[in-house]
């Protein structure tokens, strides 16, 4: 009898221990999913929601990129892969676009629109050589490159590790599980120029959480004399960091058309519109913006509104 108690108690944890492992693997599987359009996030249906301009505003952003300087955190090495996404410019133009209210012109690859601006004269040049004075009439004409009255600057200028730590275990005659969670912070600054007095009409600034999170469960158990059974299984999930990029840019295009909008530095195309939810709440939040005071040493004082 107490074989046969030993040995489905076995049977269970074994069963247990398997149920755990084929959860864990199957949450890993997601990483092997096929490719997608493309990532949406929380801030992105806000943006997207914003009543239209008077009229969109042309915008050039040379570079907006890691100002942080900072690689990625490893305990045993060194590393020399940075701890921020190099691409906020390409995420910054594609926020630009998606929210309907500017037109953003190439600038960052401007060396390379030049070269090619340059190969297309010298090849409208020697194919006008081999036609008559009618038909160079004909040839079409290489237009001006645009201009923006405003340039978009800033940047990713803080990334901050462990900003929160922690963790919970418990363990019960050799069985048990553990939880730990970490938090990271990005910060990023957006400041509109003009490019006529070299004005800055407005600057803002948002920061993003990153969390990352660790389950773990294991069995250490004697099932028999002198047999030893121990089962573990476990799973991490860690928030991609340059889609928290990607979501603390938008929310900077964001807040920085609705700032501008108060400001009168840009217009609705319909007075009415600054009654809209998508305005309205980015108000309501504004005025619930909290302020942090921390004392010569760092600690937290209070938390004021």
């Amino acid at each position: 009898m107490k074989e046969r108690q030993s040995a489905m108690k076995l049977f269970s944890v074994l069963v247990l221990g398997f149920f755990l492992t084929g959860c864990a693997a199957g949450m890993a599987s997601i990483a092997t999913e096929r490719a997608t359009v493309g990532y949406t996030t929380a801030i992105h249906k806000d943006l997207v929601s914003l009543p239209p301009p008077e009229r969109k505003i042309v915008v050039a952003v040379y570079k907006f990129r890691d100002q942080t300087g900072q690689y990625k955190y490893h305990p045993q090495a060194t590393t020399f892969s940075t701890a921020v996404t190099q691409g906020a410019t390409s995420m910054l133009i594609k926020a630009l676009e998606d929210s309907k209210w500017f037109e953003p012109i190439e600038r960052e690859g401007l060396p390379n629109l030049l070269t090619e601006r340059k190969i297309v004269r010298s090849t409208t040049e020697e194919y006008r050589q081999h036609l008559s004075k009618g038909e160079q009439k004909d040839l079409p004409v290489l237009p001006p490159l645009m201009y923006a009255p405003i340039m978009l600057e800033g940047g990713v200028i803080a990334y901050e590790t462990n900003v929160v730590t922690g963790g919970l275990g418990v363990k019960y005659f050799g069985a048990g599980g553990s939880g730990e969670i970490r938090s990271d912070q990005v910060t990023i600054y957006l400041r509109a120029v003009s490019v006529k007095t070299g004005k800055i009409l407005k600057s803002v600034s948002t920061t993003k959480s990153i969390l990352s999170r660790g389950v773990d469960f294991g069995i250490f158990r004697f099932v028999r004399l002198a047999r030893l059974l121990e089962v573990e299984a476990g799973l991490t999930t860690n928030e991609p960091p340059q889609m928290c990029v990607l979501e603390a840019v938008e929310k900077a295009v964001y807040d920085l058309i609705v700032e501008g909008m108060l400001d009168k530095i840009w217009n609705l195309k319909n007075p009415e519109d600054i009654k809209s939810s998508s305005i309205q709440n980015y108000l309501k939040e504004k005025k619930e913006t909290k302020n942090v005071v921390f004392d010569k040493q760092g600690n937290l004082v209070k938390v004021e509104k």
